[in-house]
């Protein structure tokens, strides 16, 4: 059983802190990463990246220490990604606000500062973070270390959804399953089977009232099979399987519309890495550039077939 916080949700929150100080034109204003991570964790993070160094690099590294963990965010193959699936989310829940959606639930919402950034367009809106009791402790204990108070509208609940499906852990709380709702599910699919991943989709077609929403990532189930290998043999897989968490699974972009119909949602959009970094394209910077077989989606509750 799992009891420590995620390593990837640590890391994924350093990289939205990282790029809204240094991007010379940032996709999101979010400074928490470099607040809601202790210290003490990042040293860790830098020992572990040094480790994994030849004595080569290590020497190399070693004489601007400083700068070892930026250097390894920013050049992670990961991080376009985290970026732009953050600001995708954001500004379809804005777009769902219009329309009347009043509840948020982040699934798997690690260290997600969305919570503690509040854009204006969401206070009237109810969050719901839900994710796994180890992470969520220790996300708990820094924004109480940090000295904030949360208003009542945010809601914490602690569940590990590989033994407890989402209808039943959003039951404890004061969710309302006849209120159109958005559903967010960043960088999470690929970490799950594939039976697990459609029982969750069909878990949010479920819960969500008629017109709800999700987002969410995942990966080209070609990077999985026989021809594929690209992701799985690169750096960024080998270093999060050393984690404990490994890449598991993805969706092939050719069904993911019948899958998703299947679990009672509709896809209303499907981008792929290029078209991610096309979409969210910056004068002056080429840096988020996701791997073309990295997607994120938008499906709808109660509009499908």
């Amino acid at each position: 059983m799992e009891t420590s916080p995620s390593r990837t949700a640590l890391v994924t929150s350093l990289m939205r802190a990282l790029h809204s100080r240094s991007d010379p034109s940032p996709l999101l204003d979010d400074p928490w990463g470099d607040r809601l991570v202790s210290q003490s964790e990042r040293d860790a993070m830098r020992q572990r990246i040094l480790a994994r160094m030849d004595s080569d690099a290590r020497a190399r590294a070693l004489r601007t220490p400083d700068s070892i963990l930026e250097q390894f965010l920013l050049t992670n193959a990961a991080y376009p990604g985290v970026v732009i699936r953050s600001r995708y989310a954001e500004d379809a829940l804005r777009e769902a606000t219009v329309r009347g959606v009043r509840q948020y639930v982040l699934i798997g919402a690690g260290f997600d500062s969305f919570a503690l950034r509040r854009p204006a367009f969401s206070d009237i809106v109810e969050i719901f973070e839900i994710d796994h009791p180890a992470t969520q402790t220790m996300k708990i204990q820094r924004i109480r270390e940090c000295g904030i108070t949360l208003p009542s509208s945010v809601h914490f609940i602690a569940a590990d959804l590989a033994r407890e499906d989402l209808a039943t852990v959003l039951a404890r709380s004061s969710f309302r399953k006849d209120e159109p709702t958005f559903f967010s599910w960043l960088g999470v699919t690929v970490y799950l089977t594939r039976e697990a991943n459609l029982a969750t989709l069909r878990a949010v077609a479920a819960c969500g009232a008629p017109g709800s929403e999700l987002v969410f990532t995942y990966v080209d189930q070609i990077e999985f099979g026989p021809g594929g290998g690209r992701l799985l043999h690169n750096l960024n897989a080998q270093a999060v399987a050393t984690l404990g968490e490994p890449y598991v699974s993805g969706f092939d972009p050719g069904e993911i519309a019948n899958d998703l119909s299947r679990a009672g949602l509709a896809l209303i959009e499907d981008l792929d890495g290029r078209e991610m970094s096309e979409r969210f394209a910056r004068a002056g910077t080429n840096m988020l550039q996701p791997p073309a077989s990295l997607h994120i989606a938008l499906a709808r509750a109660g509009a499908g077939p």
